[in-house]
């Protein structure tokens, strides 16, 4: 309190004061006593101020919780419809640059059948087929598939089919197929099975009756060389499969004749299993249709399908097609069953 702190000091002053008068040894017991004072005054006032608050402060540390987010990782499968080797070397080169875009682990491979790659598609174990026309149409109706790219070539994305035989072998006309032997590609082939199976019903010809003999060559080269050395007397190929064999056998485009063509046909696929998400599959179409404009993707493409572009696509690009097979008698309904 103020009255307590200034008490001391007026008795200090006075004691001081009285120093003046008086004898010396008075003088120097009043100065000491002066000074105890002024002393006890300072300590007085030291323990009057407030003690300092201590602040408790708890300090809670939080853990940061790193989440390691999981690569996706795909399987990308592709139809046997040339050479396998080729196809596998193009396709590990197309991984690879979809790997480089993405950051997906992708792991490739060629089905040993076309119905092999929709039947994957299906399971889950793969999610990416470069699938053809008819294989597309199948596994959309029977699994959800769903198209994302269509291949182009000679600048389009349509091509033809064709039927083959020697040149030398007297055959003209679909007519004369009656009781030769046929060589198809495989049964889920647009241009090497579907499509000429309707092309030779509408020429009056039985597919399934009016044969001596069916073989399937497993792909549109093996249809091509099959004819060429006489193993078969007619083939069924897109236009122009001949070409994929021009360097082994240079002779063979005047060996192998074409007879009949069929009208426009869908170009194969790129599609994606039904429940692949969706962000996935928007990478995968903005990586593929950039690597398609690269010189190192435009030769990856070519070796795997003889592809000179993709184009994007939905599943109405087929609806013409679905109308050609329905007016043909093809259930695809049934056929997916």
């Amino acid at each position: 309190m103020p009255g307590r702190e200034a008490r001391p000091a007026v008795e200090a002053q006075l004691l001081l004061a009285s120093c003046k008068g008086g004898g010396p040894m008075q003088k120097r017991f009043l100065f000491f006593l002066a000074l105890l004072l002024i002393v006890s005054l300072g300590l007085l006032a030291a323990c009057g101020q407030p003690t300092p608050e201590v602040i408790k402060e708890t300090v809670v540390v939080k853990e940061t919780v790193v989440v390691e987010k999981k690569p996706v990782k795909l399987v990308m499968s592709f139809v046997p419809s040339g050479d396998t080797q080729q196809i596998i070397t193009g396709g590990e080169a197309i991984e690879r640059l979809l790997e480089e875009k993405t950051g997906y682990e992708i792991d490739t491979n060629v089905a040993t059948s076309y119905a092999a790659v929709v039947e994957a598609m299906g399971a889950g174990n793969a999610d990416i087929g470069w699938l053809n026309t008819f294989g597309y149409i199948l596994a959309h109706e029977k699994y959800g598939v769903e198209v994302i790219l269509a291949t182009v070539r000679f600048g389009r994305p349509y091509y033809t089919g064709q039927i083959i035989v020697r040149a030398d072998s007297g055959i003209k006309t679909l007519e004369d197929l009656k009781g030769k032997t046929m060589c198809w590609v495989d049964p889920l082939s647009t241009s090497g099975y579907v499509i000429p199976r309707v092309m030779l019903q509408a020429a009056g010809i039985d597919p399934d009756k009016d044969f001596a003999k069916t073989v399937e060559a497993g792909s549109h080269n093996n249809v091509v060389i099959a004819v060429y050395n006489g193993d078969c007397d007619a083939g069924a190929t897109y236009v122009d499969a001949r070409r994929t064999v021009e360097k082994d056998l240079p002779d063979v485009m005047e060996k192998v004749a074409v007879i009949a063509e069929s009208p426009q046909i869908p170009n194969d696929t790129v599609s994606v299993r039904k429940d692949l998400p969706p962000e996935v599959v928007e990478t995968i179409k903005k990586a593929l249709l950039e690597i398609a404009q690269t010189e190192e993707g435009k030769e990856a493409l070519k070796q795997v399908y003889e592809i000179e572009d993709l184009v994007e696509v939905d599943d109405s690009f087929y609806d013409g097609f679905r109308a050609t097979l329905d007016a043909a008698g093809v259930n695809i309904e049934e056929l997916a069953k």
